[in-house]
């Protein structure tokens, strides 16, 4: 069925958070929005891009490694705001560790992926229980996806830290001859035979839904099949869900502190801020 073509809501996108994270995020809002039927090019929803390089690695500034995020990705979310933007995406997972300290500062939402991630896999797979996550140390240091997930009551599978497989993990990503950020889509084999081996690993644990946590991870996965596995791409759903909202399908979700400061405006607010927006709605 044809979507209505008018657009409600314009995204802001911070990219280049890894180099292929925007342009496979774009790539699947065209391919996801053809798919829902449009006549012309004109069809497409408009969106504002950051191609914000320059942030600290997201992994490193969680360790206390690298400075921290929360400035540079404040300072780009106030850029597409003051740009247009009435609602922000950020096609990084890890940078989801400075969600709260960021959001606080912002006019708009962020759509927090593992939210709607995981809301995505309770109503499309509410049988399932056990769910698998492939991310970077960061990631699985600051619990993101086992917030949402167990949140839901869903059972938490990765690998432990300290594990060599977590650390070959890194290496798939990360390595500066044949890792994924350093030949992009020129993939290397190595990668493709680590991730496999945590797939098989996962498997053995019982896993019945795995989530590709790190944008590079979901390059790879694309190309692996497990049969008794269902591979879930974050970035497939944020993509729809950003189209969901630039269309007026969904909601904006309401931030809290705004909220809050709107009704103290009108003499009527009393309530407590919650310290992440609602994403009602965002399956």
């Amino acid at each position: 069925m044809k979507q209505a073509i008018q657009q409600k809501a314009i995204p802001g996108i911070i990219g280049g958070l890894g180099p292929l994270a925007h342009i496979e995020f774009e790539r699947r809002l065209i391919a996801f929005n053809a798919e829902r039927g449009i006549s012309c090019d004109r069809d497409h929803p408009v969106w504002i891009l950051i191609n914000a390089t320059d942030v600290p690695d997201r992994t490193q500034s969680l360790l206390g490694n690298a400075p921290s995020c929360t400035p540079s990705l404040v300072k780009y979310g106030k850029m597409l705001q003051m740009a247009g933007a009435d609602f922000l995406v950020v096609t990084c997972n890890t940078a989801h560790g400075f969600y709260q300290a960021v959001q606080s500062q912002l006019d708009i939402p962020w759509i927090h992926l593992m939210d709607v991630t995981a809301a995505f896999i309770q109503s499309s797979y509410p049988e399932s229980s056990k769910v698998g996550v492939l991310a970077t140390t960061g990631t699985l240091q600051a619990k993101l996806y086992h917030h949402s997930l167990s949140a839901l009551g869903f059972t938490v599978i990765a690998p432990s830290l300290e594990d060599q497989l977590q650390q070959d993990i890194m290496n798939a990503i990360y390595h500066p001859v044949w890792g994924i950020k350093a030949t992009g889509i020129e993939m290397s084999p190595t990668p493709i035979a680590i991730l496999d081996n945590a797939m098989t690993w996962l498997e053995k644990q019982g896993t019945e839904i795995v989530i590709a946590g790190c944008t590079e991870i979901s390059v790879v996965l694309k190309q692996l099949k497990y049969n008794s596995i269902v591979d879930i791409d974050p970035l497939d759903i944020l993509a729809h869900q950003t189209l969901d909202l630039a269309f007026g399908h969904q909601d904006i979700p309401i931030i809290r502190h705004l909220q809050k400061r709107g009704n103290r405006e009108q003499g009527t607010g009393n309530r407590e801020p919650t310290p992440r927006p609602s994403q009602e709605g965002s399956n």
